[in-house]
């Protein structure tokens, strides 16, 4: 077994999420699939949107787990999708504990000159809109107690790289809406938090924009000395769903390996 592979079947408390129901929008690829296997590791079963990545070995993963897995073909940012998605998960796994918000992509690298209106709101409704959409279409469905989790980035906190002020301000709004749903849940006792990633490789997201020198640097200004991985967030976004973490809302958890300091 490798070292990677060792650290990751160390990450989960196996049995904690028992009969707990994970819904995890972009759940194919990248963070959302590590996501979605430590989830199932951790004993939910799982309901996972995607768009244009094949879901099919992270529904084997899943299920190779012994946890029952839904996967639906559903754009976050449509309301109608994710309504019709979130309800048929209700119905067919009894319930929606716990929400991550994962759907997001940088889209493009584009300057303000170069960014028209429809850029823009293309960016901010995959990467925020989306957000809003999908918790509020699963409120009816999580219980007191329930979890809502959504992934940022360290570009909310830091404004991004060249080209990505869309996405930074997108992922700032994300902190913002995480606070203000934690201040209007919490007499339900549902909890609210955010993860913000660093420089996380394997993930489309860096394997898209971001050459072979710009990853090199980044890796030499971590201070830990290396690049994360979505196993590495996955553990963060596990802890926040956890039973343990209830005490705990209006977060945003930086996972970036000492690069930023919140």
């Amino acid at each position: 077994m490798s070292s990677r592979n060792s650290a990751m079947s160390g990450t989960h408390s196996e049995g904690e999420l028992e009969g707990k129901v994970a819904l995890v929008t972009g759940g194919a690829t990248g963070i959302g699939a590590g996501v979605v296997r430590e989830l199932a590791a951790r004993g939910a079963d799982i309901a996972l949107t995607h768009r244009r990545h094949d879901p099919a070995a992270v529904v084997a993963a899943v299920e190779k787990a012994g946890r029952r897995a839904v996967a639906g073909r559903v754009d976050a940012t449509e309301p109608s999708e994710i309504e019709a998605f979130v309800e048929d998960v209700a119905n067919t796994l009894g319930s929606v504990d716990i929400v991550v918000n994962n759907a997001g992509g940088l889209v493009a690298r584009h300057t303000l000159e170069d960014t028209t209106p429809e850029r823009w709101a293309r960016v901010v409704e995959l990467n925020l809109t989306s957000v809003f959409l999908t918790t509020r279409s699963c409120l009816p469905y999580l219980p007191n107690g329930g979890r809502v989790v959504s992934i940022s980035s360290l570009a909310g906190h830091n404004g991004g790289g060249p080209g990505a002020f869309a996405y930074a301000s997108a992922k700032a709004g994300v902190h913002g809406l995480t606070r203000a749903l934690a201040k209007e849940l919490a007499p339900r006792a549902i909890t609210v938090n955010a993860v913000a990633p660093g420089f996380i490789l394997e993930t489309p997201f860096h394997e898209e924009f971001t050459p072979a020198p710009a990853q090199s640097a980044a890796i030499a200004g971590t201070p830990i000395g290396r690049a994360g991985t979505p196993a590495d967030v996955a553990a963060a976004v596990a802890y926040l769903a956890s039973p343990g973490s209830g005490f705990i809302t209006g977060v945003l958890l930086d996972v970036n390996g000492g690069s930023y300091f919140s």
